[in-house]
C-alpha cells in the first residue's frame, strides 16, 4: 500500500523556535542522537512519555521516513499525534536551520517521486496522466502533487488547498525556496471558496479516508462544483482503517462505486496502487 505523511488534525508549528537536536510538543520528545548506527531511528516509552531518538543526516529527510516512524511510535504506544510530532521532530532536529530543514525534505521527497523510488510515485503518476488543464488540488498537506504538476509545466495553472493555514504557509513558503512555487490557499474542502467551474480539474489524493462519509460527500460535491471537466479521486484500500495517520474509514471498490451512485454522475471506478473515482463533469 502507498503511503505518505499523513494530514494533521492541528496545526502544527513546524518552524518554531527550537534547541537544536532536540524537538519536543505534548508527550512526544525527539532527539539526535549520533551514538546511534547512521540512519536509525528508534522509540520508546517514558514516564508517560513518547521518547524518539534517531541519527539521520540531512540526506535521509524525505517522506519516505513515514512507514519506518509509524512502526517504531505505534509499537512504543504512541498515536497520531504523537506520529506527527515525531515526523516534524525529524525534520527540526536532523538540520538546524528550519527553514532549511524543510527545503531539505521537500527537496528529497520530490526526488525520490520523482525517480519513481518513493512508494506514492505510482498515485502521483497516475493522477497526473488524469488530469488536464488547470487544477484544483484538495487536501494538499506538504503538496508534493502540486509540485510536481508545477515542476513539469511552470505556466500550468495548479492551486494546492488545505485546512490547515500553518501547512499551506510552509507549502508557499519552501516552495518558492526549493525554486518551484505554487499557489496555496488555506480552505475547507466541503466549502470551498471558488465560484463554479473555476478549473478544469480538481483532485482529491488521499483526502476521503480523512472525513466521515458525509462530509466526504460535500466534499466531492463541492469538487463537481468547482471543476468544468473533471474530478480525480484516489483512495488507500485497507482492511481497517489507518488510524495512526488519522484515516477514520477504509474503502474498497464496492464503496467508491456507492459514492458515484449517491452522486448521480458518470463516474468510473478502477484499481491502481488503490482505488480511483473519475467523475467527469463537462
Amino acid at each position: 500500500m502507498a503511503t505518505h505523511a499523513p494530514r494533521s488534525t492541528v496545526e502544527l508549528d513546524c518552524l518554531a523556535p527550537a534547541s537544536p537536536g532536540v524537538w519536543q510538543r505534548g508527550r512526544t520528545i525527539v532527539r539526535r542522537d549520533t551514538s546511534l548506527p547512521t540512519r536509525s531511528v528508534t522509540a520508546y516509552s517514558e514516564d508517560r512519555r513518547i521518547v524518539v531518538r534517531h541519527n539521520l543526516a540531512a540526506r535521509h529527510l524525505a517522506d519516505s521516513l513515514v512507514d519506518s516512524v509509524t512502526s517504531v511510535v505505534t509499537a512504543a504506544g504512541g498515536g497520531r499525534a504523537e506520529f506527527e510530532t515525531a515526523m516534524v521532530g525529524l525534520v527540526r532536529t536532523t538540520v538546524d536551520d528550519p527553514h532549511e530543514a524543510w527545503a531539505t525534505f521537500y527537496r528529497n521527497s520530490l526526488a525520490e517521486l520523482l525517480d519513481g523510488t518513493a512508494a506514492f510515485a505510482p498515485v502521483h503518476r497516475r493522477a497526473a496522466d488524469l488530469t488536464t488543464g488547470s487544477v484544483l488540488d484538495l487536501g494538499s498537506c506538504f503538496g508534493f502533487f502540486p509540485l510536481q504538476l508545477a515542476l513539469a509545466d511552470p505556466d500550468r495553472s495548479v492551486i494546492a488547498t488545505d485546512v490547515h493555514r500553518a501547512t499551506m504557509e510552509l507549502l508557499a513558503r519552501t516552495s518558492r525556496r526549493i525554486g518551484v512555487p505554487v499557489v496555496t490557499r488555506a480552505c475547507d474542502a466541503a466549502d470551498l471558496p471558488f465560484p463554479d467551474g473555476m478549473v478544469d480539474t480538481v483532485t482529491a489524493l488521499h483526502l476521503l479516508e480523512h472525513v466521515d462519509h458525509g462530509t466526504g460527500m460535500r466534499v466531492l460535491r463541492e469538487a463537481c462544483r468547482v471543476a468544468r471537466r473533471r474530478v480525480v479521486v484516489a483512495v488507500p484500500y485497507e482492511a481497517a482503517p489507518e488510524l495512526c495517520h488519522g484515516h477514520v474509514r477504509s474503502f474498497d471498490r464496492a464503496s467508491l462505486h456507492c459514492i458515484g451512485s449517491e452522486l448521480g454522475v458518470d463516474y468510473i471506478v478502477f484499481d491502481h496502487h488503490g482505488g480511483w473515482l473519475v467523475i467527469d463533469v463537462g
